[in-house]
């Protein structure tokens, strides 16, 4: 079985990041060949834990906040398996996973990338699954069309939401929290499009995976558990922005100046109509948990931000 490094981007997560590493350490010896951790320019000790726990990790300490694109380059060039596995500082990887995911790329050389089934801290599938983004699965997304016709393709959004019905089958997208890539294929594709800063590389790596005619393959049978808000935890108003800005730059990337807008124009129909929504539930004593108020604050943030710019 061929061997696999696998990449750890962090920021700020160090309780997470000592759990992921424990579970590599204790899951991966049979196809672990390295594990490479990149420190976003952490503040809470990961670094030094890193140093002082696993003296085995390679660690690449950044003095400033490279993003997630351009800190997975950085041990991408650096790493020396054949296959590249970019984990999530907030991710446990269960026992088999990695070694399901590599025997599925050992076996089907037309395959460039796969991803494991994902589980939350509650225990509840995460949507790790999905569909390349296009107008109208984005409105069908934002409208909340896909809960009004939950079995309905044609309105289904651009996430998959029975992946237990994927199987061992292909997908158009991956999760970028955890994602196993064959180096041949990332040397012809080219790595994370570091022009995104954090959020959509993932979605834009996928597209460029299948534009390259590399297949992408979902194994339920590898298992993997993802806490999520790791490092955006850290800054949750800022992430809502950076997604924004994110999707904005992958529109134009693949869809011109008018992808660009329409995304743009969704984007405003989306806050605006859910900032009106559950304002009048909070005003009426319908939603008034934190939970509402912190939604009411991120719809407010993001529209200042689609029609001024001006970030938190």
């Amino acid at each position: 079985m061929s061997q696999i490094s696998v990449i750890i981007v962090s920021w700020n997560a160090r309780g997470y990041l000592r759990d992921c590493l424990n579970s590599l350490r204790q899951t991966g010896k049979s196809v672990v060949h390295e594990v490479i951790v990149v420190d976003n320019s952490s503040t809470d000790g990961s670094a030094e834990m890193v140093e002082e726990q696993f003296p085995e990790v390679v660690l690449i300490k950044s003095a400033k906040n490279l993003g997630f694109a351009r800190a997975n380059n950085l041990a991408i060039k650096r790493a020396s398996g054949e296959y590249l596995a970019l984990v999530n500082s907030d991710v446990i990887v269960h026992p088999d996973c990695l070694q399901r995911l590599a025997a599925v790329l050992d076996a089907r050389r037309d395959v460039g990338m796969v991803g494991p089934r994902v589980f939350g801290r509650d225990g509840n599938l995460q949507l790790t699954c999905g569909r390349l983004p296009t107008f109208w699965n984005t409105l069908c997304e934002f409208s909340l069309l896909y809960k009004l016709f939950p079995d309905s393709t044609l309105f289904g959004g651009f996430q998959l939401r029975s992946q237990e019905q994927v199987l061992s089958g292909m997908t158009q997208t991956l999760s970028g929290c955890f994602m196993l890539a064959r180096r041949a294929a990332v040397e012809k594709v080219g790595g994370l499009d570091e022009g995104f800063f954090f959020y959509a590389e993932d979605v834009d790596w996928c597209k460029r995976f299948w534009d390259g005619g590399w297949k992408i393959i979902f194994v339920p049978e590898a298992e993997a558990t993802h806490f999520g808000g790791g490092s955006s935890a850290n800054a949750p108003l800022r992430y809502c922005i950076e997604i924004l800005r994110a999707n904005l730059i992958y529109w134009k990337k693949h869809h011109g100046n008018l992808g660009r807008l329409g995304y743009w124009l969704l984007a405003m129909v989306q806050h605006g109509l859910r900032l009106m929504v559950r304002g009048v539930l909070r005003i009426s004593g319908f939603a008034k948990s934190d939970e509402t108020k912190h939604k009411l604050k991120e719809h407010v943030v993001c529209l200042r931000w689609l029609l001024t710019g001006k970030g938190v």
